[in-house]
């Protein structure tokens, strides 16, 4: 059996060492893990993690009738930050391209899950949103999000194959943790919604092991939304330092230079609820930014930076 990941990033690889892992909770006996990326660097990543890379562009119909074949696909490929367009072209263009490759296939996938992201519920003005929430979009490139994730399961399902989304929150980790963005500051009101690196994968995998949530949404997000001035607070005292400066949306707003698409995320606040995940029982490494932060807080200790 073959777990093939596709844009085998930043969650991919982490997703794949796990499968591979032989002491970790969701390994995959028996089966092989394939992630897939474009650039050398990718490739060189995804083998430093233990298992096998394949080179190739997802939006190339000739390179990915190359992939091999899987009983599971995982789309968790990036846009790299770019606008709609890059969005558009990665996101549903591509992920549709996938789709009618692998189910063509004499065997095709059996099980596809998508990685998306909670900027598809729009602002809910500090309110709590789960699964049945409906989804609200505020910008051009979340409303590709949203066609994304019905393309997921909708357009999986009309091929015969189970899709899951899996809508990852806010994430942090390794190379990732932005500590003197809150501890400098200053800091603009609002809420985080957050997931350490090593949860965003673990959950993944636990859905494949475990076979649950086929044709679903499920809100990947820890246990403790908290607002953006208590958790900076809260960094600042771990570290040893004083509470770091702190301006309100409405002075954030004030600069002129903000595009439109700025401005809109500025303003949307939310608090994601991980119920669902919880009662499926995924348990959690980092329940919390607590827990999430302290190999960083120390390194921050130690060496002052």
């Amino acid at each position: 059996m073959t777990v093939l990941i596709l844009g085998c990033g930043y969650i991919g690889t982490e997703l794949g060492r796990q499968l591979v892992d032989p002491d970790g909770d969701h390994q995959r006996e028996g089966s092989d893990v394939v992630g897939v990326r474009r650039s050398d660097d990718g490739i060189a990543k995804i083998e430093a993690a233990g298992f096998t890379g394949h080179q190739a562009d997802l939006t190339d119909e000739a390179q990915l009738a190359e992939l091999p074949d899987a009983e599971t696909v995982v789309f968790a490929s990036s846009s790299g930050g770019r606008g709609a367009d890059a969005a558009q072209e990665i996101y549903v263009d591509a992920q549709e391209l996938v789709l009618e490759e692998f189910a063509s296939r004499e065997n095709p996938p059996d099980r596809y899950i998508y990685t998306s992201s909670t900027g598809v519920y729009g602002d809910h003005d500090g309110d709590w949103v789960d699964e049945e929430t409906p989804i609200e979009p505020t910008t051009e490139k979340t409303k590709v999000l949203a066609e994304a994730e019905r393309v997921a399961i909708e357009e999986a399902d009309s091929h015969g194959i189970d899709g899951t989304v899996a809508r990852l929150s806010g994430l942090y980790g390794p190379d990732r943790y932005r500590l003197h963005r809150y501890i400098d500051g200053p800091v603009t009101d609002g809420y985080l919604n957050m997931v350490h690196r090593d949860d965003a994968a673990g959950s993944i995998a636990f859905l494949l092991a475990e076979d649950v949530a086929r044709g679903e949404v499920v809100v990947v997000v820890d246990d403790e939304p908290v607002s953006k001035w208590e958790f900076a607070d809260w960094l600042a005292a771990e570290c040893g330092l004083d509470d770091p400066p702190k301006r309100t949306k409405e002075e954030r707003l004030e600069d002129d230079s903000l595009s439109d698409a700025a401005k809109r995320r500025i303003v949307t606040s939310k608090r994601c609820d991980n119920t669902k995940l919880r009662e499926l029982s995924y348990d959690f490494v980092y329940p919390t930014f607590r827990e999430g932060y302290r190999a960083r807080i120390d390194r921050y200790l130690a060496e002052g930076e």
